[in-house]
């Protein structure tokens, strides 16, 4: 007896519990039907909106960037020698030719003097041995002397002539080594880290420089593009028309400079699919540095007369897209719209007018035909974008 009474009394328990789902389904249902009921009876559903409006939207390509220098040099010795002076500071920005270094040039003027020596020397060597040429012209033209003598005299007047040229040669290379002991700046630059000081001995081309010369105006920033976008970008590329660009921060909240798009790469990389692009900016607050990673945003294409709308006002439904749109008497409608481009929070459509409002939040209570009471109008300053910076 005692299995039946336990079975008597899970049974009754089911039942229990079937009863009360079944009563809080009731509720639930009651509450939600009552909830539509009164959307459809003319309770106002809150949203936000925004208004159409008819502008231009420069369209963009996002890129990670890496700042890098049109020239960068590296400061070495030409001759070997004792630094006697020093005449920059770690991180001054000099001018090509300025003065940034001393080599000893004692040896090296005594070096120049010795060869000018010599070519002051055979210089007279050759004078002599051109007059006693002019006399031996004269003399061989009135058969005085032997043509063989003539000859042997003109030979050793070309042989002078050929020590003058070697003597000049000489000083010549004398002269730039005594000019290689001043180190000049070869480009306009900010200099690094001094590397060796006044009153060490540098050897001719060694391996330690003196410091490093990084141009910074102008300055590039190379980035990478994928293959998708050259439809985008060559167009206005090959007719030569400058394509702008942009260079953020990490953050891309602060606009580091402005410039424009150089060239590209000559191939793409088959193993990224991605082609590496050169900006060029003018870098004159000096906000870019050497081997910076910079955000970058290319230019490629502004829509003029376009419908603008908030990108979320944008829904999708059956993978067609739609939006809410607000009638004077505050009555929602749906209103398919075809999406022509999207920048951000601002979509580009076609399907809709100027000044039509559309709903940009609480769509999950909305329908055709639908009230609603705009809460709070979204601003439509974002809405104003031209073509200018992003």
């Amino acid at each position: 007896m005692q299995p039946k009474t336990q079975t008597k009394k899970n049974k009754l328990v089911i039942g229990a519990v079937l009863v009360l789902v079944v009563i809080a389904g009731l509720f639930i249902f009651r509450g939600s039907s009552s909830h539509a009921s009164a959307g459809m009876r003319g309770g106002a559903v809150p949203v936000t909106a925004a208004t159409a409006k008819v502008g231009s939207l420069d369209l963009y390509i996002d890129a990670i960037g890496t700042v890098t220098p049109v020239s960068t040099v590296t400061v070495t010795s030409r001759v070997a020698g004792q630094i006697t002076e020093v005449n920059f500071k770690e991180g001054q920005y000099v001018k090509k030719g300025d003065l940034l270094a001393i080599i000893d040039p004692r040896p090296y003027q005594a070096a120049l003097e010795q060869a000018q020596g010599q070519l002051q020397r055979d210089l007279a060597v050759l004078k002599n041995a051109q007059l006693d040429l002019a006399r031996y012209t004269d003399a061989y033209q009135q058969h005085a002397i032997p043509e063989q003598q003539y000859a042997t005299q003109q030979a050793v007047v070309e042989g002078d002539a050929g020590l003058v040229r070697v003597d000049q040669a000489n000083v010549a290379a004398a002269q730039v080594n005594v000019d290689y002991t001043r180190i000049v700046s070869p480009i306009d630059g900010r200099v690094g880290l001094r590397q060796i000081d006044a009153g060490n001995i540098v050897q001719a081309n060694g391996s330690l420089p003196l410091t490093t010369i990084t141009q910074l105006q102008p300055i590039t920033v190379i980035f990478t593009l994928a293959e998708d976008c050259l439809s985008d970008i060559l167009p206005s590329l090959n007719s030569g028309k400058a394509l702008m660009a942009y260079a953020y921060d990490r953050t891309q909240q602060k606009l580091l400079g402005v410039g424009k798009l150089i060239t590209l790469d000559n191939q793409i990389d088959v193993t990224s699919g991605t082609v590496k692009g050169r900006a060029l900016f003018s870098n004159n607050e000096k906000l870019l540095f050497p081997n910076q990673f910079v955000n970058a945003l290319l230019k490629y294409k502004t829509l003029d007369a376009a419908v603008l709308v908030p990108t979320i006002a944008v829904q999708m439904n059956n993978d067609q897209r739609f939006v809410y749109v607000v009638d004077k008497q505050n009555s929602v409608s749906i209103r398919p719209v075809k999406v022509v481009a999207t920048e951000g929070d601002i979509t580009a459509v076609s399907g809709i007018k100027e000044n039509e409002v559309v709903v940009t939040d609480g769509f999950d209570r909305l329908i055709t035909g639908t009230k609603v009471s705009i809460r709070q109008p979204s601003s439509d300053k974002s809405m104003n974008r031209s073509a200018g910076a992003p």
